[in-house]
């Protein structure tokens, strides 16, 4: 893979009428994953992440508690924030809706769909949902409890009637049936399919303005109307990129990662605005699961809405991002629970990988002096361990998370790290040390090469662990790539006076706080 090619990936923009919760972080986490691999593979990374500002929801919110629109979104991005900063999100740009960047590219792209022909003034009166900002047939509603009408996703809706401009969606349904049956552009398949279904239905024209509140992208030329707030949200993937000047050669976008419950924005109605507009669609969109909390879905009325943050505090940040990409397949519903992350996180991180470390480092430091040990010729045992750990760093690692399967990339690092394990079990170093004190030295070398490969493979889902890691190894920064670990590392920094220190755990035993017990 050339190093030159671009990647930009985003997650969906956080509605910040709340604080985060757990959901918001799986999708940061899982973003940045996905971003610290393809850096990892050599390719020039865009990452982008924010919050989505506008809409009815947040002035009925902000009205509801005294204070204006602006104030709010200030307060709750800010903790969007600081939550993507305390679980080590490397994003290159948090963008805020409210910026005044964001609303040029909004009135850019509008004039540019209002050019092609596709907005016209007419009368909206439909179903509407506040909490989804979302507009619903009423044949998709579904009877509540009490006889109420409801979204299918169980929001409460409302009859409105205003004045709005429209997108003459309707004009793309063929060509956005034919994108939406191109293979890569929509996964999992089940979310494909639903999305096709939808559009076979027929497609009708999209409200894309409102005259009942002012907090919004104003429309250009029209007073009174702010536009829909997907039209503004789900042009934030071209704001970040400098829309509607130059865009580099980011766009078309690599990767949209998103929830599974905002798939139609983002495969219709998005792609749609975009041909409209004349620029490309994005490459893949991808509709991840949700995180239940034991198996339920987090609301504020059931009350057990977790605070991501408070979690990593308590179990660590990178014991949480482990234990989230290992323990769900992703693109499926996955559960979590205190006793899950410290099982994971034991069992795994400590003591197969962080037991392995401590056993190879801590023997080095005692037995040689801290000085890196000498290859003296490798026998079958060496071979078959270098080609089971380079099989899974050169190929079924990088494969996986090519394809998205984040959980599978940690199996086969995970599967790496036990073969490790049962060639130190087998070699024995610590009874070579009395019988063969040279065969002690390559079996510790191998072992330190092959745990340098692993923490490098594995550092998109750990990084700070991986780069204390690597530190205590010496592991040069310009070598923590997937090629760079690959090349003739180990010799120079053997032959130098390189000389590591007892190592220090790197995975503390974590116990069940007494609540969760």
């Amino acid at each position: 893979m050339a190093e030159t090619t671009p990647f930009y990936i985003t997650t969906a923009i956080s509605y910040p009428n709340g604080k985060p919760h757990i959901g918001h972080a799986y999708e940061a986490i899982a973003a940045d994953v996905i971003a610290r691999f393809q850096r990892l593979s050599g390719r020039r990374v865009r990452f982008q992440t924010g919050t989505d500002e506008h809409g009815l929801k947040m002035a009925r919110k902000a009205e509801e508690q005294g204070r204006t629109p602006a104030d709010l979104a200030d307060e709750m991005s800010g903790y969007f924030r600081a939550m993507c900063d305390a679980l080590n999100v490397s994003y290159d740009r948090f963008i805020r809706t409210s910026e005044p960047d964001h609303h040029r590219a909004s009135q850019a792209i509008w004039q540019a769909m209002e050019a092609n022909g596709d907005l016209y003034l007419d009368r909206y009166e439909g179903w509407y949902s506040v909490r989804d900002e979302a507009y619903y047939d009423e044949s998709e509603l579904v009877e509540g409890e009490g006889g109420e009408k409801l979204s299918p996703q169980g929001t409460p809706v409302e009859w409105t009637v205003e004045e709005s401009w429209f997108f003459r969606l309707s004009k793309y349904e063929g060509q956005l049936l034919e994108l939406l049956k191109t293979p890569g552009f929509l996964e999992p398949a089940s979310r494909r399919n639903e999305m096709i279904a939808f559009v076979e239905q027929g497609l009708r024209d999209l409200s894309v303005s409102r005259t009942s509140f002012d907090w919004g992208v104003k429309v250009p030329g029209s007073d009174g109307h702010v536009m829909y707030v997907w039209v503004d949200a789900l042009t934030n993937y071209l704001t970040g990129l400098g829309y509607p000047d130059d865009m580099g050669d980011f766009w078309p976008a690599s990767l949209h990662l998103i929830g599974k419950d905002i798939v139609r924005f983002h495969t219709i109605y998005w792609p749609a605005f975009l041909m409209s507009a004349k620029l490309p669609v994005p490459q893949k969109v991808f509709g991840h699961g949700f995180l239940l909390n034991r198996g339920q879905k987090e609301s504020k009325s059931l009350g057990n809405v977790t605070d991501p943050v408070a979690l990593a505090e308590r179990f660590g940040v990178d014991a949480l991002r482990y234990f989230l990409i290992r323990e769900v397949a992703f693109g499926q519903d996955g559960s979590y629970s205190p006793e899950a992350i410290v099982q994971r996180a034991n069992g795994e991180l400590g003591n197969a990988f962080g037991n392995l470390a401590q056993r190879t480092l801590g023997f080095i430091a005692k037995n040689l002096e801290g000085y890196l040990p000498a290859i003296r010729g490798h026998d079958a045992a060496d071979t078959a361990l270098f080609e089971t750990v380079d099989r899974a760093i050169t190929t079924e690692i990088p494969e996986a998370f090519e394809n998205l399967a984040l959980q599978q990339a940690v199996e086969a690092w995970l599967q790496a790290v036990f073969a490790c394990n049962a060639y130190i079990d087998a070699q024995a170093p610590w009874t070579l040390r009395k019988t063969d004190p040279e065969r002690m030295e390559t079996v510790l070398a191998t072992l330190y090469i092959c745990i340098a490969q692993l923490a490098v493979a594995i550092s998109p889902v750990i990084p700070a662990s991986s780069a204390r890691l690597l530190d205590m190894l010496g592991v040069p920064d310009d070598l923590r790539t997937l090629e760079g670990i690959r090349s003739h590392w180990y010799s120079p920094l053997a032959e130098s006076d390189y000389q590591l220190s007892a190592p220090t755990p790197l995975f503390p035993r974590l116990e069940l706080p007494a609540e969760d017990a």
